[in-house]
């Protein structure tokens, strides 16, 4: 079986590799000045050698620093049509890639914003297959703005692409249902969803096949819980699922994140699961996931450790920019 297609379930995610900071559990945190030129040049390492390795889907945002320039620029060198891409519009980086930042991203669901955001996106084509809202909400009223979802659907004709959105917070299921009836000129709008799901946070579950039988894809983001699902001293009460990971990885040979990983194709086979490596060793980790097959009494004792949305969303929200 080729790479490309061995790697078919898991793409690649660049906000680690377009800033250098972002919301995670970083546990050997890196104290060296930064470099933004070396900091681009092992982006570009990391695009390649995810692609060597199989990767042929890559998500990306103007919200992720330079990440959306790097595959601007990688694509550029490259001469192979599989190679997907799924960029979003909302978010703008504004943290100048200085790590002590105390802002790093604003948000916007303006009609500007996304004509100003699509005008770099659009280099992005023929590779570029599914545009994003970035982080619909509720509250930002994207979703009941008719001039926005009529400029989406015109983007979607002219550029024969797919138009999705992605999800956060502890309502996201109720913005999967809102979004799931939005219709433009008799035609479905969102045709793919990317969402949080892993083993902490299941709630997407009961969407199932409603998720696995779109048009467009269904991706799954923070499999590894930004972190927390990587045993660690910081949360006791997730003692008895680490052990329990812990014996998995043992028993498959691999790290906890390719379980983390394994669990989430195991429940949406159909899914595309992105890992966030920034670099060669926890690319190669997260890649392992692939060679596992849990068992359904693995799989339903990992789900015995899920917890509440809302318990889960509030633990995010105290992880720091590092």
């Amino acid at each position: 079986m080729e790479d490309s297609l061995k790697a078919k379930n898991i793409g690649l995610g660049t906000a680690a590799i377009g800033r250098p900071v972002y919301i995670n559990i970083k546990q050997n945190a890196d104290k060296k000045p930064f470099n933004l030129s070396a900091f681009k040049a092992k982006g570009l390492r990391v695009l390649e050698d995810a692609y060597n390795k199989g990767v042929r889907y890559f998500d990306t945002s103007p919200g992720y620093g330079l990440a959306e320039q790097l595959l601007v620029e990688w694509l550029d060198k490259k001469n192979d049509p599989s190679i997907k891409v799924s960029t979003k519009w909302g978010y703008t980086y504004v943290a100048n890639f200085k790590p002590d930042a105390k802002e790093h991203e604003i948000k916007e669901h303006s009609l500007i914003k996304l004509n100003e955001q699509w005008e770099y996106s659009k280099l992005l084509l023929p590779h570029l297959k599914l545009y994003q809202i970035h982080s619909a909400t509720l509250d930002t009223g994207v979703l009941d703005n008719l001039e926005v979802l009529k400029r989406l659907h015109e983007l979607k004709k002219e550029n024969n692409i797919t138009i999705g959105l992605t999800t956060t917070g502890n309502n996201q299921t109720e913005v999967l249902e809102k979004a799931l009836s939005i219709e433009v000129e008799n035609e479905v709008l969102f045709q793919s969803y990317q969402s949080t799901f892993n083993i902490l946070d299941q709630s997407l579950v009961k969407y199932k096949d409603i998720l696995q039988n779109l048009s467009g894809p269904f991706i799954i983001k923070e499999a590894l819980a930004n972190g927390r699902l990587i045993p660690n001293s910081n949360y006791f009460e997730y003692k008895n699922l680490y052990n329990f990971m812990d014996q998995l990885a043992n028993k498959y040979n691999v790290g906890a994140d390719a379980i983390a990983l394994g669990y989430c194709m195991a429940v949406f086979p159909e899914a595309l699961v992105l890992s966030g490596a920034n670099n060669e060793i926890h690319l190669d980790a997260n890649l392992k996931a692939i060679e596992i097959s849990l068992t359904n009494s693995e799989i339903e004792q990992l789900s015995a450790f899920g917890i509440s949305s809302t318990k889960y969303w509030q633990e995010r929200k105290q992880l720091q920019w590092q």
